[in-house]
Parts: structure tokens; sequence; C-alpha cells
């Protein structure tokens, strides 16, 4: 239900004085007070997003109209990893079932203020027993992934938002009916106001994937968001950003640390974000279903795929790549369009062959005449590019592990790769097309309407 917060994120072309009144209106909290043994920071930026089921601003018709009534769990409904690019120009969704078994660490119960040691839970029992602190600390536990900031929104700022972009559209090749949340959508192109997508994703009983399908419709709806506040212009009106902002701001929780300044800068960095530079996927299961005295059934994660899925937010990789660890890397360039010269920085005979044929043989239209560089000492590989071909040098970068981009005005169309005495292979590359891989990943302008 949390699919929204991604307008938060884009706050593009926003003046500062517009976003320090909205900053005025988000409710703080305080998720890494006293934190210690954290993972290490990774490069990019990592945004926990969690979704209650917080309700008590919706009236009693509105509760009656979407099968809202009961109280609240006081539980996470939705938990998501949102890594952003440090280039900025990716982002990376990784949505942890609710039922993923947990093993909290040792804290104090934010109701009863007992002491507890670690012991094991369903994922999102994690924040009624410690609120944003422990599910913070349960979640960097599991996954290592440092988490920067956090984002908690409820019901009411998903339908109000929903409201205020003009309702969102999607497409159903299949009739989808739950009887649970009142959700009930024949076959086709629909346009969701607030209150029926609340119910699309939050739909837990349409087939039998139960919350795995659910996960599936929330990141179909969020790429169909993201569609929606791109193309719409959203996000480059000031005026309109700001009714869509405050919507969302009036019922979200956010770190200290998420503020005026680090929304402008994400803002900025993202004002070319669309559906095509977002990527999507569930953290991968095994087989067996965990049965655990006092909780119930539970979910396990699979060890070796989903650290892979965490490597790549750690090492700012996108998820697309850990496939296997001799799948090719999904870059924006196709190498059969980029043009290199291959210079030996080393004192290293042959290492230019080398580096040229290895190239070539990935794609890269390279001279097939390497030259030695007027620098024999250069200890790391340098990939030199001008400016204008700057997507170019980055795939071409992602062939060459650990390479420096040096921007040279002027360079022109052909790129220049100096050999240095750190290099080992050349990893495969390939450029970005439609599909999933083998973990499900996929890219945001894959779910959307055809």
């Amino acid at each position: 239900m949390t699919t929204l917060s991604v307008l938060v994120l884009a706050s593009a072309g926003i003046g500062h004085a517009v976003v320090s009144s909205l900053d005025a209106g988000i409710d703080r909290v305080d998720p890494f007070r006293d934190m210690k043994n954290r993972p290490e920071a990774g490069h990019g930026t990592n945004i926990l997003l969690v979704g209650t089921d917080g309700r008590e601003e919706l009236g009693a018709r509105e509760r009656r109209k979407y099968r809202l009534g009961g109280s609240p769990c006081n539980c996470t409904d939705t938990i998501m990893i949102v890594h952003i690019s440090e280039d900025r120009e990716r982002a990376s969704v990784v949505s942890l079932p609710r039922d993923s078994y947990a093993m909290t660490p040792a804290h104090t119960d934010q109701v009863s203020g007992e002491e507890h040691e670690g012991h094991p839970v369903k994922l999102n029992a994690a924040y009624a027993e410690g609120g944003p602190q422990l599910t913070v600390r349960t979640v960097e536990k599991m996954t290592r992934v440092k988490i920067d900031h956090y984002l908690e929104l409820d019901f009411t700022s998903f339908m109000k938002t929903v409201d205020v972009v003009g309702g969102v559209e999607l497409c159903t090749s299949e009739p989808l009916k739950d009887s649970h949340t009142g959700l009930d959508l024949p076959a086709g192109r629909h346009t969701l106001e607030g209150g029926e997508a609340l119910q699309y994703v939050r739909a837990r009983h349409v087939d039998g994937a139960a919350d795995l399908g659910r996960i599936r419709r929330q990141q179909h709806f969020m790429a169909a968001l993201v569609d929606r506040a791109t193309s719409s212009g959203i996000l480059l009106n000031p005026m309109k950003f700001r009714d869509v902002t405050r919507a969302v701001l009036g019922s979200v929780r956010a770190d200290k640390g998420f503020g005026t300044d680090e929304m402008l800068d994400l803002g900025r960095a993202m004002r070319t974000f669309s559906p095509a530079s977002s990527e999507f996927t569930t953290v991968p299961l095994g087989t067996a279903v965990r049965t655990v005295k006092g909780i119930g059934s539970t979910v396990k994660w699979d060890p070796e795929k989903s650290e892979n899925i965490f490597r790549a937010l750690r090492e700012d990789e996108p998820l697309s790549a850990q496939s296997s660890p001799d799948a090719a890397r999904r870059v924006p360039v196709d190498p059969r369009q980029i043009r290199v010269q291959v210079e030996n920085g080393t004192e290293t005979k042959g290492l230019g062959r080398r580096v040229d044929a290895a190239l070539a043989a990935t794609g890269f239209r390279t001279t097939n005449v390497p030259v030695n560089a007027a620098d024999r000492s250069v200890e790391r590989t340098v990939v030199a590019y001008d400016p204008r071909w700057d997507r170019s040098a980055k795939s071409l970068a992602a062939a060459l592990p650990g390479s420096e981009l040096r921007a040279v005005n002027g360079q022109g169309a052909t790129l220049k790769v100096i050999a240095g005495g750190d290099f080992e292979k050349v990893r495969k590359v390939r450029a970005r097309d439609p599909g999933k891989d083998e973990f499900g990943v996929v890219r945001g302008d894959e779910v959307g309407c055809s």
C-alpha cells in the first residue's frame, strides 16, 4: 500500500521555500536512535518504506465501503527497500514479505517496556513490538543493507494521493475479485481512484498466491504510478507537486534526517526518473514453510538468491545483474554501438591486446589496434570519454570492474580505455531488454498497460 511514496522522493524542480513548508508537516520518528553494530554504508541511498494499516482519519462511511472495519493490528502491512543508485539513474525496489521468518535483535517492548532477547517473529510483527526502530534493526540484521532513511505511510495518505494525481491506470488480463477487500474488477483497462486502488493493493484472496500475489500487484501499481506521475508532468509542476506532496505528508512519518535538503537533492537528481529506470522484485523464497510455535506459518528466504539481491543493493548494482555470477550485466547502451580505443598504461607486454580482444569479444567496437599510453605507470584502469557520450562511458565502465570514469571535453565519440595494473578481466554486458530474470526482477516499463 505504500507504493505512492515514490512521489515523496521526486520533488523535481520544486523551490526550497515550497519544500520547507511541506517538510514542517512531516511527523518525525527516530528509528536509528542508539543503534550499534550497523552494516557498512554502501553507495547510493537505501530507504525502508513501511506501510501500516492506520485508518484513524477515514470516516465510518469510507471504512464500510472499502472493507476497512476492525481495529488496526499496529503492524506493517507492507515492507520495501527502495534503493536509489548513486548516479541517480536507477531505482530498485525489493519487497520483503510480511510473513518472512525473522529473528529480532534484543530490544525493549514499546508497549510493556519489557526487555526481550532476540526471538523468532514474522517480520511484520517487529513493528508491533518495537516500532520503527526494531523494524529497521531487524531488516538490517536480515539483509546486511544499511538503511539511510525511513518512511512510513498509512491507508489515508495512500487514498488521498491517488485521488490528487487523478487516479492510476491499470490493465488486468483476467477478472480480479476479493470478498475480503471488496475488490471487483473485470478484465480490461481501469483508472482506479483512491479507494479502489487501496482495495487493489490490499487484496490477498484473488488467487492462491496470497501475500506473494498481493506483492506483485503492489509492484504493478507502483510502476503504473511512476508512469502516471512522470507522463502527466506532476513532478515538474511546482503547484501540482505541492498538492500531491501535501496529500502524502499529512499522514507520513519519516526519520529526522529526511528533510528539505534531502528531498530537494533527490528531486533534482531524479528529474529523468521514469518507469524504464525502475526495477522491482521480491526476496526469493525457499521451498519450505516454517511453522513456529506461537506465531504460525512463516516463509523462509532462499539464502543464496536473497544474498545476491542484497549484495546488489550494497554494491549499487542493478538487481537484474545478480541472476548468476556469469550473467551479463545490463547496460543502457548496446556495446555494438560503442567505439573504443585501448591503450596500455603499464609496462606489461601484451596487456593492450588482451584488453582489446576481451572488449571485442563482449561486443564493443574496438579499433583492434591497441597502442601504448603516454603514461606507463597507470595503476587503476581509466575510461576516458567526452561528456556528450556519458551513457556509453557508463556502459563501458560496467564491463571493466573498478575502472575510473574520466571526462575529457572534446574527445569525441570514440571512448578510450587506458588499461592499468589493476586489470583482471572484462565482465560480460548487454543492452537492456524486456523480460524478467530468474529472480523475477522486472523493469518498471515492463508492467504497464500494453
